[in-house]
């Protein structure tokens, strides 16, 4: 026990006073409240990852002191009572802010309708911000010694000043090429086709289509064995036409569902091309309403969007989806950003090429949509949300990714006075954001191609950016949205990576959450496409029917 605490103290004197101090700062702020409740462990996480940050930003502060010429000279005693000052902070406050903590979280907890956790949790969390910080702080000690020795190496052969900057600019090189090289490229390519070989399940309760208006029929071209897990989960759920009209008590025809799989062509734009033969098949041009949809990952698709918009057209619906890649959604979002936008354009323009030439008086309404990802690589098929207004009749884009080029357009042209987490663009005359379908409602007029940004305050997927490392974002200048904490604030690194930690579990919420979007995608479409003699009362037991109180699939 004596050379453990030997080898305690040690340690302790390698630590910088100053590094020390902005790292008890930053644990603090790491502790405040975020978008949504964090399960312990994730705490811990963040927790350890901005005590690291302040350690290093304290360093990298006495560094640039020391490198002015600035020699501070303290004698042993203030040195001595310095570092009671820091161990005495550090003990009332670690604590002090672990309870409060605790006592956010389950504040936020309750914001969304998520059972309470217990207090003791905190002390895990205090447990592995230590082990991560010391993971992490040792981590660049052993970056610094490395390019503490490609200097000296390079001395041998240049004069030292260009040694140093030679050695790191190596190490700045080595950490580029591992990121965004060629290795990184590769990496893609070999998870894709790991990820293809556990494609080939089918979820519980999914059966093969035995009409033939889904894809993956007997009648289809499309083998089910091709469809890939989401693509089989897609055609074989939703609701029929005798479902349709239980609910609604309106006579329903067989809602259209065609789907192509990423093994089914060897390109992307090849699969869209199979998507559109199936369009073909099925007679889906004499349909009234024709949607595009663009997936998540390895192919995921929104039941509740998808299914609602049968609701309300009483079936006279066919919805175009396909697989782009076998990557699940959360690596996609960090790994694979190209293909979802490939994907977006193919299928969309494979589909308008085909029915811009339709006759005007008989073709159908085109409408698109997308959650996520998908929502991301939809929206590159359009130059922007005027362009969109103009080619299609209406859409419903689901927590949209804050990287999205044409989302960042459409709220960078907000109105003056309107929040970020819901703009008014233009009066709402075309575009209209909404956290849920009431605040489509705007009392202004909106025109007959009518497009629908849905998203939650508490969504991390639509509020994560880099930029929240050094920048407030205008949504934490603005008031916060009804599920959001309105103690919740921003401090440099530590708000990134709590945003970062809230995806993680994002869509573990119930619905009117987080990156959870359900039933109430009903009265999104009532209101984009208006059907004819459609009630709240209609919206209602459709929302019933997709929550399982309404007796239909």
């Amino acid at each position: 026990m004596s050379r453990f605490w030997r080898g305690t103290r040690t340690y302790g004197r390698r630590l910088h006073p100053v590094g020390l101090a902005f790292a008890l700062v930053l644990f603090t702020w790491s502790i405040s409240p975020s978008l949504l409740p964090r399960a312990w462990y994730l705490q811990g996480v963040a927790t350890g990852i901005s005590v690291a940050a302040g350690y290093g930003a304290g360093c990298l502060a006495a560094w640039v002191i020391r490198s002015c010429g600035v020699q501070p000279s303290w004698s042993p005693r203030t040195r001595r009572i310095g570092w009671w000052v820091l161990g005495v902070a550090a003990v009332i406050l670690v604590p002090v802010f672990l309870v409060l903590g605790g006592v956010w979280q389950n504040y936020v907890r309750d914001l969304v309708g998520i059972e309470r956790t217990h207090q003791a949790n905190v002390l895990l969390v205090f447990l592995i911000a230590l082990v991560v910080w010391f993971v992490l702080l040792e981590a660049g000690r052993g970056i610094r010694v490395g390019t503490r020795k490609l200097a000296a190496l390079a001395r041998r052969l240049i004069p030292r000043p260009a040694a140093n900057v030679a050695g790191l600019a190596v190490a700045v090189l080595l950490a580029v090429l591992l990121v965004n090289g060629a290795l990184y490229n590769g990496l893609v390519a070999f998870a894709n086709w790991s990820f293809s070989g556990a494609d080939t399940a089918t979820a519980a309760g999914v059966e093969q289509p035995t009409v033939p208006e889904r894809s993956g029929s007997p009648a289809s071209a499309q083998a089910w064995d091709t469809l890939g897990q989401e693509g089989r989960t897609f055609v074989g759920r939703g609701p029929g036409a005798a479902d349709i009209t239980a609910v609604t008590g309106r006579p329903a025809k067989e809602p259209i569902r065609v789907y192509a799989g990423r093994e089914s062509a060897d390109s992307v734009p090849s699969v869209a091309n199979l998507v559109v033969a199936e369009l073909d098949r099925t007679k889906a041009w004499e349909r009234k309403v024709l949607a595009v949809n663009t997936t998540t990952g390895r192919g995921w698709v929104n039941q509740s969007v998808a299914s609602s918009l049968e609701y309300i057209e009483a079936g006279d619906t066919a919805i175009a989806s396909m697989q782009y890649s076998f990557l699940p959604s959360p690596l996609a979002f960090i790994a694979d950003r190209e293909s979802p936008q490939i994907a977006g354009r193919a299928l969309f323009n494979a589909v308008f090429t085909r029915w811009i030439d339709l006759p005007v008086e008989t073709r159908p309404r085109l409408v698109v949509f997308g959650e996520s990802l998908g929502s991301y690589g939809g929206q590159n098929a359009f130059a922007g949300f005027q362009d969109m207004a103009a080619r299609v009749d209406g859409g419903l884009w689901v927590g949209t990714p804050n990287f999205t080029p044409q989302w960042q357009e459409v709220t960078a042209a907000r109105d003056a006075g309107s929040p970020e987490i819901l703009p008014v663009v233009g009066d709402g005359a075309s575009v209209r954001f909404a956290s849920e379908p009431e605040d489509l409602d705007l009392g202004t007029p909106w025109k007959p191609r009518r497009i629908v940004y849905w998203q939650h305050a508490s969504d991390p997927i639509v509020w994560w950016s880099p930029s929240l490392l050094f920048n407030e974002p205008d949504w934490l200048q603005e008031p916060r949205g009804r599920d959001v904490d309105p103690n919740m604030t921003w401090m440099p690194f530590v708000t990134f990576w709590q945003v970062t930690l809230d995806m993680v579990f994002s869509a573990d919420v119930p619905d009117g959450h987080g990156h959870s979007y359900g039933p109430e995608a009903t009265g999104m479409w009532a209101r984009i496409l208006q059907p004819e003699g459609w009630s709240d009362a209609d919206t209602a037991r459709v929302q019933a029917a997709l929550t399982g109180d309404g007796g239909a699939p």
